[in-house]
């Protein structure tokens, strides 16, 4: 298929494209130029698309598609541990110590 032909495609996917034209804020040569530069790439035509939230959702389920879900559950596993040994430790301090009691001087050997 011609650049042309992928370029009559791209404004059958987009008629957004058409009523730039027909309002004449636009020109074909001007959007065939975009299209020859940079193909369907949304950064170049959000501007006339207005494509700024499927591209937030397209960027984030990739993101989500590329996550390693062992990895994120041996990181909450040990950050689990970690908290763990944290509360023991506080919780040890929280515990009343044994506090001194004098002995009554008349009593020599625990009698």
């Amino acid at each position: 298929m011609s650049k042309k032909e992928e370029f009559k495609e791209f404004i059958k996917k987009n008629p957004k494209l058409v009523k730039y034209v027909r309002n004449g804020e636009g020109s074909w040569q001007k959007f065939y130029e975009i299209y020859d530069i940079y193909g369907e790439n949304e950064e170049a035509w959000k501007e006339y698309l207005g494509v700024t939230a499927t591209v937030g959702t397209i960027d984030a389920l990739s993101w989500l598609k590329n996550i390693n879900l062992d990895s994120v559950q041996s990181g909450v596993a040990n950050i689990q541990k970690m908290l763990g040994m944290v509360q023991e430790l506080t919780s040890k301090d929280d515990k009343p110590k044994d506090e001194y009691k004098p002995r009554p001087i008349y009593k020599h050997f625990e009698d």
